[in-house]
Order: C-alpha cells, then structure tokens, then sequence
C-alpha cells in the first residue's frame, strides 16, 4: 500500500509539474488564401483576429519581390523603412513570434507600403486557460485531509529518493 502511495504521489507530481498546452496560434497575414503583397487589406484582416503574447505571424510572399520590415508607429504611418526594428527579405517565407503586449508594425519597404503592403496588429496578453480538474480520491475522508503535511512531505521525499515510514516532522 505504501509503495502504491508513493507511485500515486510521484504521478501527481509529474502532472502538476508539467507545462500546460501551448494555446499558440499561427497567424497567416492576410489570411491563408493571400500572400503578403500590394492591394489586401490588412486592416481589415488584423481587425478580424485576436492576436495574444506567443502567437506568430507569417508572412508569405514572392521572393526577391517583397520584404519584411518591422517599424515604429510613425514610420508605419509614413511609410518609412529607414530606421527598422527588424528586417528580413531572404527567403519566400517569415515567421515572427509576438512575444509581448503591445501593438507591432510591419511594411513592405520597396514601395508597395503605399499601395497598403502594412500591416498593425495589436497584441493582448495570452488567455488564461481554466483550471485545471482534479477528482477527488476515491479514499479521501476527513482523517487524510488532517494528513496534508505528511502527504507532501512524503511525496518530496519520494522525489527525492528517501525511504518514508512516517510523515516528516516539519510542514513542507
């Protein structure tokens, strides 16, 4: 019975120590039947999702033709590639992960900003994902909720490597 215990507690452990899902999601920048180039409408597509802290952004489009250049607010608005934050023209294909809150900028910067190559998207702190459900012990009662202290102290103990006959003397 005490090894079983033990077993159940390590198990326990492992789950609560495992990191929840990634709620990530892929974003394609004007959605998956476009690519990124002139004459889309990028606002109105960023208006349409709900971008959080993780998500990607990819971008799509004609190699040696288009590029990717991260901006500022006021470059954005004049469509100003001369001080990037970022920028990526290799390639067919970019992939940028929105790893915080805040709003981002993105341009083409050969000329085609003008014709609405840009796009702003605003960036939202993740979801929180619900709680998650624990059942009750099929053996619980009101004596092992009194035993709290000694289960942790012996589920550490189990981690650790130590043979538990009793409850530890301290409150882990």
């Amino acid at each position: 019975m005490a090894t079983a215990t033990r077993l159940l507690l390590v198990v326990l452990l492992l789950f609560a120590a495992t990191p929840a899902p990634s709620l990530a999601e892929s974003f394609v920048v004007g959605g998956r039947k476009h690519r990124w180039a002139p004459n889309i409408n990028y606002t109105d597509w960023a208006d349409q999702n709900q971008f959080h802290v993780g998500d990607w952004l990819e971008f799509r489009y004609e190699k040696g033709q288009y590029d990717v250049v991260q901006v500022n607010e006021t470059a954005y608005a004049a469509c100003d590639a001369s001080s990037p934050i970022l920028s990526y023209s290799r390639g067919h294909n970019f992939v940028f992960r929105l790893n915080q809150t805040g709003r981002f900028y993105f341009i083409c910067s050969r000329g085609y900003c003008w014709n609405g190559m840009k796009v702003s998207v605003l960036v939202q702190p993740p979801p929180e994902s619900p709680p998650p459900v624990v059942a009750p012990s099929p053996h619980a009662s009101s004596a092992s909720a009194g035993a709290a202290p000694g289960v942790w102290s012996a589920a550490l103990a189990a981690l650790l490597g130590w043979a538990v006959v009793s409850p530890l003397p301290f409150r882990v």
